[in-house]
């Protein structure tokens, strides 16, 4: 995020908060973990590809007796994403798509390996995005045990207030957006590690000219 706490700029393009150091670091972390979640905003606005990037990380997950690249998650409430976006059309990996369960939602088709997970209704909070425990749950079930939960700032919030983060990242650019309505790390909340529950300091790291600070929740 800038130092004023944004993550992105109003503007058409996409911007870019971290270094050749920082990726590389995310990178590493994607590779050793199940499956990387997002939020539906942000695939369309900045369409990630949310893939392990490095040759020698994929050798690695592919000899390990792994897909070469983790599952791909989308909390989308309204199940609505164009499917040529990059995160379903490159890596062959199964992405899931989790949707609040209407019952009158017309069949969308998918790129193969999608799959499509209707949440009960009572799951949809009131901006209509699905209850972040329940994904958990149905994920566990299916083998993820260790999750990158990448953004934006509505699955932030939603992760960190329901208090099922065990660990965080934050990573500080020296400059500032200064735009009211650029999107924010986190947005309004009841948050568990407040100022009489406060997380744990357990890094601090230079990389190139931003800083991460790793927090622990427990």
């Amino acid at each position: 995020m800038s130092v004023d706490g944004r993550i992105d700029d109003c503007s058409d393009q996409r911007l870019i908060l971290s270094g050749p150091a920082d990726l590389d670091r995310v990178d590493e972390v994607r590779a050793g973990c199940d499956a990387i979640l997002v939020g539906a905003r942000t695939v369309r606005r900045d369409n990630p590809r949310l893939g392990v990037r490095a040759e020698h990380r994929r050798a690695g997950r592919v000899a390990a007796g792994l897909e070469p690249t983790p599952r791909k998650v989308v909390l989308c409430g309204s199940g609505t994403l164009d499917p040529a976006a990059r995160l379903f059309v490159t890596d062959p990996v199964d992405v899931l798509l989790y949707r609040a369960d209407r019952g009158d939602r017309p069949a969308r088709e998918f790129p193969p390996r999608t799959v499509v997970v209707d949440l009960p209704a009572r799951s949809a909070g009131p901006a209509g995005q699905v209850d972040v425990a329940t994904v958990l749950a149905d994920l566990a079930g299916r083998g993820v045990r260790r999750l990158l939960v990448e953004g934006g700032t509505s699955v932030h919030t939603a992760f960190l207030a329901a208090g099922l983060v065990d660990e965080l990242h934050l990573v500080v650019a020296p400059l500032f957006v200064g735009e009211a309505d650029a999107p924010a790390f986190v947005g309004p909340g009841r948050f568990p590690h407040d100022a009489r529950a406060r997380m744990r300091l357990a890094e601090v790291r230079q990389l190139d000219d931003v800083v991460l600070a790793r927090y622990l929740t427990n």
